[in-house]
């Protein structure tokens, strides 16, 4: 069995539900994720804000252009006057509970509630498509399997456990059909996994059930080795390591949130990155399986802040970096990259909410320099130290670049440059000539 992820955009009108359709019911007895048809979480969104806003009016207006753009969806979608009406009073039933809210008190558990709407509605929408096209399809909710525990993490015992015994309700349907993102919390609340959201729900399941494969279905063709809007002539990257893919997501690319792999890699179940508008290209195989000498990809992650800390009574000083981290981490402001020095150290970061107050308690240790509009690009493929000459590569593709911090030796698989973001282009083909070409 394998699962199969559909994303926003591959759902997100009548002919994409139709070609997704015609997709899963090719592939076999499997389990299909889908997301929220694109636009319909923003709007729920936008909805939520309204309320939290105490603006009915305006909360009653979003909800009346969303399921307008429905109405259109299912006339288009539905060949037969039957089938039609079936969606159609499921999908004024879900609006018409979500026009309740502007009545109630509005909290942050209201608002999961109304999120959780947009994928209960794709769900039910395709399962009653394949069901018109003659395919017995079962919808499985994710609110009866999937849960995340007190901390925020999945609870994989309760998930296996649960989900396996919906499987064994339906031993013989051909496809199930769940919801990605979706989940109840320790309370039994309705929640969201957040990390990831629909890939997540994906890995999870695969790793649960030990599925042949999961498969991530967008419209993008798979990881690209380099920026295809900045540098000529990328190409898709045809295989990975999940380290690699990990520093590919976090770096840039966009098709792939870096942690949501995980349950897939530690179960050591390969993902497969596929194309929904080229359903026949080999797409990006993610797995355990490390490709040996092999520089792979580039990536970019721009609007990143440096923080210099300067100070001659760091030297030798015990618990200087200790208290450094602690700032970082009293604002919950993760560090990106760091570097040090016998008298100073470098760190950069994305999130500039509270950087004038770290910048503030940081004097206390030394003098403090901030540099804006940089840019980390890194390098990903085999960078093992033993890899005589690997690294001298990218810095000799580099030599005409200034770099304001550089990062070697944290992970196996990558060395990344901070660079001020107006040389972010130049720094890419650069290292596209040095490394691709």
């Amino acid at each position: 069995m394998k699962v199969m992820k559909f994303g926003g955009t591959s759902v997100g009108s009548a002919q994409r539900i139709k070609n997704v359709a015609d997709l899963i019911c090719r592939g076999g007895r499997n389990i299909v994720v889908l997301s929220a048809m694109s636009g319909t979480t923003n709007s729920l969104i936008e909805f939520s804000d309204y309320l939290y806003n105490r603006n009915t009016e305006g909360a009653r207006e979003t909800i009346e252009r969303l399921a307008a753009k429905y109405r259109g969806v299912i006339g288009e979608l539905y060949e037969t006057a039957e089938a039609r009406k079936e969606a159609q009073q499921y999908a004024d039933s879900v609006f018409a509970f979500l026009k309740t809210f502007t009545k109630k008190l509005f909290t942050q558990v209201e608002a999961k509630i109304v999120v959780a709407q947009g994928e209960l509605l794709s769900t039910t929408l395709m399962t009653l498509f394949l069901h018109e096209r003659g395919v017995a399809a079962e919808l499985l909710p994710a609110l009866e399997f999937m849960k995340i525990d007190a901390h925020g993490e999945p609870d994989v015992d309760y998930i296996r456990e649960k989900l396996t015994g919906l499987l064994e309700q339906y031993p013989k349907a051909p496809l199930y059909i769940t919801q990605g993102f979706i989940c109840r919390n320790s309370h039994d609340e309705i929640d969201n996994l957040q990390r990831g959201g629909s890939d997540y729900t994906a890995s999870l399941v695969g790793a649960v059930l030990g599925a042949e494969e999961i498969q991530i279905w967008t419209d993008i063709d798979g990881m690209h080795n380099n920026d295809p809007r900045i540098v000529d002539h990328t190409s898709a990257v045809r295989h990975l390591h999940f380290e690699e893919a990990a520093e590919l997501g976090y770096f840039g690319a966009k098709i792939l949130h870096p942690t949501c792999i995980q349950p897939a890699k530690f179960a050591g179940i390969p993902v497969l990155l596929l194309n929904t508008m080229d359903p026949d290209a080999p797409g990006t195989l993610i797995d355990n399986v490390p490709e040996n000498g092999t520089i792979k990809a580039i990536a970019a992650k721009d609007n990143i802040t440096a923080i210099r800390i300067k100070s001659s009574r760091m030297l030798l000083a015990h618990g200087f970096l200790r208290k450094v981290f602690e700032i970082f981490e009293s604002y919950q402001t993760p560090i990106d990259m760091i570097c040090t020095s016998e008298v100073g150290v470098s760190m950069s970061i994305d999130n500039t909410r509270h950087l004038g107050e770290i910048v503030h308690d940081l004097k206390k240790y030394g003098t403090v320099s901030v540099d804006l509009d940089m840019c980390i690009i890194c390098v990903v493929g085999d960078m093992d130290w033993e890899n005589v000459g690997f690294e001298s590569r990218a810095l000799d593709a580099m030599k005409d670049i200034p770099v304001r911090m550089i990062s070697y030796g944290g992970s196996n698989y990558n060395i990344s440059f901070l660079v001020r973001g107006e040389d972010k282009a130049r720094a890419l083909r650069s290292l596209s000539k040095g490394l691709f070409e």
